[in-house]
């Protein structure tokens, strides 16, 4: 989310081409905007006509349904081991491929696909124009993930992230879990209330998409995209990412001290937790971070 509004350090919030729009991205370990999430409501409502204030998005190449050659470059796993786009094409295959079989296994609604855009430098979304800065985010209006995949050379340069193929899978995964909240009208709690700090609802969003994250994880291997369960090591690199961008560890590189007034995403412990509640239990019941503490 960048997560419902705040900066570190109360600087502006940011429309990204909604209302507003006077704040231009900065770098990220000095804003911490979004930092992977999912742009807020108020960030998607209607100006003029038009989602977000900004142009429509145009039809982009996405990951979940591939355009041009993606399709064809991404068959095999040597594909993946060779090709970053094609390695996200695998984890968003698998990661959908879990959660169509968990919304029939409880008996919810039909899970309604969601496509992933990778783009460069900048991409128009239903929630406006968005560049690199903001970092990977899910669009809530047009019910997409968005990725710029150079994030993540930024998440271990200059958020210490250990980096590797599964911390993307881990950053991955959350924003599909924004997905999964949005289907399951859970976001609409973020709608209703908006605000930032220690114990908000943004936070306990962006927890409970962190817990969806270890979810998938714990159920990989029966989706038929990997042939083994992940390593220690898999393992460690998504909680290293996860710590990089607690709120707690980015307002100390950015401001120099930590101000829970102003927190978005959860603490580097939080994050820590609720992606190994997830990964430990392999239960979506397990994930209600809306009830009692975090």
């Amino acid at each position: 989310m960048g997560g419902g509004g705040g900066m570190p350090g109360g600087g502006c919030l940011l429309p990204i081409g909604g209302r507003g729009g006077g704040c231009l991205l900065l770098v990220l370990a000095a804003a911490g905007i979004f930092l992977f999430g999912v742009v807020p409501s108020p960030f998607t409502g209607k100006e003029d006509g038009r989602q977000g204030g900004g142009r429509q998005p145009s039809a982009p190449p996405t990951a979940a349904s591939p355009s041009g050659n993606l399709a064809e470059r991404c068959r095999t796993g040597a594909d993946a081991d060779q090709s970053e786009d094609c390695r996200v094409v695998g984890t968003v295959n698998s990661i959908q491929a879990y959660w169509r079989q968990a919304f029939a296994r409880h008996g919810r609604d039909v899970y309604v696909p969601a496509k992933t855009v990778l783009f460069s430098r900048e991409v128009n979304t239903g929630c406006g124009l968005a560049d690199s800065a903001v970092g990977p985010f899910y669009c809530p209006a047009d019910r997409r993930v968005y990725l710029d995949l150079t994030f993540f050379d930024t998440l271990q340069r200059d958020f210490g992230a250990k980096g590797g193929p599964f911390a993307q899978a881990y950053v991955v995964a959350h924003e599909y879990g924004h997905h999964v909240q949005s289907l399951s009208g859970t976001m609409n709690r973020i709608d209703r209330d908006n605000r930032p700090g220690a114990d908000s609802p943004s936070v306990r969003l962006e927890l409970q998409a962190d817990c969806y994250a270890g979810i998938w994880a714990h159920n990989a291997v029966a989706t038929g995209f990997y042939d083994q369960p992940f390593s220690r090591n898999d393992i460690d690199q998504a909680l290293s990412a996860a710590a990089a961008v607690g709120d707690d560890s980015i307002q100390r590189r950015s401001q120099g001290r930590v101000t829970p007034d102003a927190f978005t995403h959860g603490t580097s412990r939080q994050r820590e937790k609720w992606f190994s509640v997830g990964y430990g239990s392999g239960d979506p019941g397990q994930c209600d971070t809306f009830s009692g503490g975090i």
